[in-house]
């Protein structure tokens, strides 16, 4: 039988990968631009998985009494695939040029002055 501590950790794990992963499918749903739907699985849903790979490594050693090395190299992988992947389909994308049709920042801001507590431009003195 499972302490009750190791059931606590591995359903919170659980339910944190559960978590990730839904939002990071629902920002790939919900976001309209390429750029946009590219960031959301990325990194939500990389957390998510891995989050759930981990759980289930810690519950897999625990169960055959030894260090379960398949899922932590599945969230090696994993951790540094998406990030390559997302980084060379951007740059397709840019070389494509693929347009966002996401507003530019003012130049102003561009330039470095700094935003007021309601996000618009604030001039310094």
């Amino acid at each position: 039988m499972m302490p009750v501590t190791l059931e606590l950790l591995l359903s919170g794990l659980i339910l944190i990968g559960a978590g990730f992963t839904l939002v990071g499918s629902l920002g790939l749903i919900r976001l309209r631009d390429f750029y946009s739907r590219l960031h959301a699985p990325t990194k939500a849903t990389t957390l998510g998985v891995g989050s759930l790979l981990i759980a289930s490594a810690i519950f897999f050693s625990y169960q055959d009494e030894g260090l379960s090395l398949h899922e932590i190299l599945v969230t090696l992988f994993l951790f540094i695939t998406a990030p390559v992947g997302a980084h060379l389909m951007a740059k397709a994308a840019l070389h494509l040029r693929l347009k966002s049709i996401a507003s530019l920042p003012s130049t102003k801001l561009l330039d470095g002055e700094h935003c007021d507590e309601s996000g618009s431009n604030a001039k310094s003195e």
